[in-house]
């Protein structure tokens, strides 16, 4: 149940971090976010984060 939280959660982190990083380059416009370099340098290292949860959290799961 632990993995399975873990691999939920990495994945709507990496998401929300791949639309962070669209907001920064400006792809996704509408919000205060979008242009902004702060973003364009934290939504990678959120996505890596949210991919590093995923991947701990497989690794879990395998006996």
């Amino acid at each position: 149940m632990r993995s399975a939280f873990l691999v939920l959660f990495g994945v709507i982190i990496a998401l929300f971090g791949l639309l962070f990083t669209l907001q920064g380059f400006g792809v996704v416009q509408g919000s205060p976010m979008s242009n902004t370099t702060t973003w364009s340098v934290l939504g990678p290292i959120i996505a890596l984060v949210g991919v590093a949860m995923v991947y701990l959290g497989r690794r879990l799961r395998r006996p």
